[in-house]
């Protein structure tokens, strides 16, 4: 079974699920192929931050996201002493000065809607691209595979992979990422909020230990940080050696972590940090995490893929609807947006080295005394922190037919 459509974006993650809304609206065709049967997948990245909300707004969706259940968090804090606010998103001169936690899965229905409602608009659920076609030196499209087995091919002017940090359409383009050290892993699971608990996104270290405790409307996810390669050892020690390290690290919450009862509710994130030196092939091109995968801290990856998202429908548009998309057309997305995930990137590599890896090896308990100092006799300080995550070097908007 052969198929055709203008462009196939692969993954209908929040840069796939961004950028076949964006190119719909352009009236291009596109299909978006999703490999899962809905979006409720746990323990995801759940941050939309200013400029995402911005967006929203600018596609005419800001209202309905509005009406979804979220928190709103408006600084990023460590505890005392001495307490230290290392992003206050209030001083943003923004529409949105903060960043929304809302399930992800609740965003993507959001825009999965809107995009059902332009004609240009295909999205595949249950359907894994498994393979590239290849015609006459470059990329034609995908072969697929369906959860019932059933498989076929989709021709397509210009294929995108938006299929995360194992990205197949990367591996099949031949594209190679460099891979940069990461010094741990990370490990997410929930535990009970109640009506007393604070909004807050709170970073905790402690003898070691490393967490970050993250509101959501009815529960708190965590994220346990350690040594990179220790997941075995966690599982084969068991759910009360596991609760014991939480109790160290999150002695707030020690009264709760028995809500943990088994190993298999801890989920573990293998983190990567890397970026692919090229980004496209003839007919083919790479975005979000398949073209650079992002450690978790800061919480810039879903922002980041979706302003790759924003850019590549912009820069795309006019040669999709011309018919012939060529390498240069698509080279031109990276040179778009190599530069903020460069800064990224560079900022994330230093935290993991000046305050992650010093607080997992047990020889600090915090980030250091003089940044610490510096962030609270400055106060103007915390902008920078809350620009770059909140808003990125180069943000993107909306194109002027894609807004309602």
């Amino acid at each position: 079974m052969s198929e055709r459509t203008t462009c196939l974006v692969a993954g209908g993650g929040p840069a796939g699920m961004v950028l076949g809304l964006l190119l719909a609206r352009a009236g291009i065709e596109v299909t978006v192929l999703e490999k899962h049967a809905d979006f409720l997948r746990d323990f995801r990245g759940d941050t939309v931050h200013p400029s995402t909300l911005q967006l929203l707004d600018e596609l005419g969706l800001g209202e309905e996201f509005g009406k979804l259940p979220q928190s709103r968090l408006d600084a990023v804090s460590l505890p005392g002493p001495p307490a230290l606010t290392i992003a206050d998103f209030r001083t943003l001169k923004v529409a949105h000065p903060y960043v929304a936690m809302v399930p992800q899965w609740d965003l993507l229905d959001l825009l999965a809607d809107a995009g059902q409602a332009e004609p240009a608009f295909h999205l595949r659920m249950n359907t894994e691209v498994v393979s590239l076609i290849r015609e006459a030196g470059r990329v034609a499209g995908v072969r697929y595979r369906t959860a019932d087995g059933t498989t076929g091919e989709i021709r397509a002017e210009v294929t995108i992979g938006c299929d995360g940090r194992w990205s197949v359409v990367r591996r099949e383009a031949g594209l190679r990422p460099r891979e940069f050290p990461v010094p741990v892993d990370t490990w997410w699971f929930r535990l009970p909020r109640y009506d007393h608990d604070e909004a807050q996104l709170t970073p905790s270290m402690h003898h070691g230990h490393f967490a970050v405790v993250i509101p959501r409307e009815s529960y708190f996810q965590v994220a346990y940080l350690a040594a990179k390669g220790l997941d075995a050892r966690l599982r084969a020690d068991g759910v009360a050696a596991f609760r014991d390290r939480i109790r160290t690290v999150l002695p707030q919450l020690a009264d709760r972590v028995g809500a943990i009862t088994s190993m298999d509710e801890v989920k573990h994130l293998d983190v990567r940090l890397n970026l692919v030196p090229r980004w496209h092939r003839e007919g083919v091109l790479c975005i979000g995490d398949a073209a650079h995968a992002m450690s978790p801290v800061g919480g810039f990856g879903i922002n980041l893929a979706v302003q790759d998202a924003v850019a590549t429908a912009r820069l795309l548009a006019g040669p999709l609807r011309r018919g012939r998309v060529s390498g240069r057309d698509l080279a031109r997305v990276r040179r778009r947006r190599v530069a903020p995930t460069v800064l990224v990137q560079a900022i994330q590599r230093a935290m993991h080295r000046v305050v992650i890896r010093p607080v997992i090896e047990g020889r600090r308990n915090g980030p250091p005394r003089a940044l610490v100092a510096m962030m609270n006799a400055v106060p103007a300080a915390r902008l920078i922190p809350a620009y770059l995550a909140g808003v990125g070097l180069l943000p993107e908007h909306a194109p002027d037919w894609a807004r309602r």
